[in-house]
């Protein structure tokens, strides 16, 4: 669910026409939905309430201070993977002891850094970053809190690039390594090891790899308690899907249906990542065709945002629905599934001005008549769409826009040439 809706022939975020918003801030920009974020953090909110997670909002998947405000108003806590993120943590006031600090190469800069900011758990990812991190912890001398990632080797069924829960793995240890981990580890003074950390990847729009991962880290708590030790939490990740295609992501309430038994007895604190499933829907890219064109039998649609912008298409091949902000008459689709079923389309490229092969938005798209200055709105560009924009080529970053019913507002504003070279300028 989200609030892009078309109203009299032309998109419309919220209650405001995206139109109107380029007419202010101008292309490319990212448009965010206040209330689709909302919607989607209470729908996780609600669907686990038997298990009172803690649900920590991933900040890669979309970093802006003033969206991860609104989730920390909700009652969010946070998933950070870098001192970066841990700084945008602080600056809006976010609860420390609600943020857990994953990733697999944290620096020592980091782990000083989260230490003295009070974070609530590391997820830790190895055997020599576990002993990195008592070393720190007993040069501070403070107690910090660990959670072991551990891979369930479960095929989560989504892309190579985001699949972390195989056993081959850059991530976490895996399971038969678990239990020799806590020997070693276990009992040590400066981190107390009281946890068991699963992700095994994103979008992931199958819930029977989570049943399987989860099943599999309980069985392995089950094992550690009866050799003594003291694991409170489980953090079972995120990686629930999101409606790039059509409506092919499951609700909360049914990966909540198959994830709520196995844990509710369990004496365990639950803790959830969710991001992508949160932030993805909220968002477009806007943008403007500059030209079309036409080379051998492919016909292109080249817009004013590329793959700097949005990665995601290039990097993974993604799926993102496109579609123009004001279509012709009769071209206004019902549903993303039934647009390219319209009479009258084109078969075309939508494709950037980087100077790559590879800048393109959307590929083998059946799209309606289209001229020189139409915008097209890239849907569930939430996620993952400025959080990994580049300045490659040298271009600026767009702004972001966030909306609030009727109203909408600039929370980053577009990067200018002298943005660019800032740093350089010594």
């Amino acid at each position: 669910m989200d609030h892009f809706h078309f109203q009299a022939g032309a998109l419309h975020c919220e209650n405001v026409p995206v139109a109107k918003i380029a007419e202010t801030v101008g292309t490319p920009a990212y448009i965010y939905s206040k209330a689709t974020f909302l919607h989607h953090y209470r729908a996780v909110h609600d669907a686990f309430a038997a298990l009172d997670p803690l649900i920590c909002y991933s900040i890669k998947s979309c970093g802006n201070l003033s969206i991860c405000n609104l989730l920390k108003s909700a009652g969010a806590g946070f998933d950070i993977v870098s001192g970066g993120e841990l700084a945008r943590a602080q600056a809006i006031g976010a609860d420390m002891s609600q943020i857990v600090f994953a990733g697999v190469g944290k620096s020592d800069e980091e782990i000083e850094q989260a230490i003295d900011a009070g974070v609530g758990w590391f997820n830790v990812e190895s055997e020599a970053e576990m002993e990195n991190l008592i070393t720190i912890s007993r040069r501070k001398r403070v107690r910090t809190r660990a959670a072991l990632r551990v891979n369930p080797d479960v095929d989560p069924r989504t892309h190579r690039y985001t699949s972390t829960g195989k056993k081959e793995s850059k991530f976490g240890v895996d399971l038969e390594r678990g239990r020799r981990f806590f020997d070693a580890y276990g009992r040590d003074a400066a981190v107390h090891l009281c946890g068991i950390h699963l992700h095994i990847g994103s979008p992931v729009n199958d819930i029977a790899p989570y049943v399987g991962a989860i099943t599999k880290g309980i069985d392995l708590i089950d094992a550690l308690r009866a050799d003594g030790f003291d694991i409170d939490t489980i953090d079972i990740g995120g990686g629930f899907g999101a409606h790039y295609r059509d409506t092919e992501a499951p609700p909360a309430v049914r990966y909540a249906e198959a994830i709520v038994p196995l844990l509710k007895d369990k004496r365990l604190k639950v803790i959830m990542e969710p991001g992508r499933s949160i932030a993805a829907n909220a968002g477009i890219l806007l943008t403007r065709t500059l030209y079309l064109k036409q080379s051998g039998d492919r016909d292109f649609l080249i817009v004013d945002a590329g793959m700097n912008d949005l990665l995601r298409p290039a990097l993974y091949e993604a799926y993102h629905f496109a579609w123009p902000v004001a279509p012709r008459a009769g071209f206004v689709p019902k549903d993303r599934a039934s647009a390219a079923q319209l009479p009258g389309l084109k078969l075309m490229d939508i494709v950037g001005p980087v100077c790559e092969s590879g800048d393109f938005l959307a590929k083998d798209r059946m799209l309606p008549p289209m001229q020189r200055g139409d915008l097209v709105a890239v849907y569930s560009a939430g996620a993952y769409g400025m959080s990994m924009a580049s300045h490659y080529n040298s271009r600026p970053n767009p702004p972001e826009v966030l909306v609030d019913g009727d109203d909408f507002r600039v929370i980053r504003r577009r990067e200018t040439y002298d943005d660019l070279m800032a740093a350089e300028r010594l």
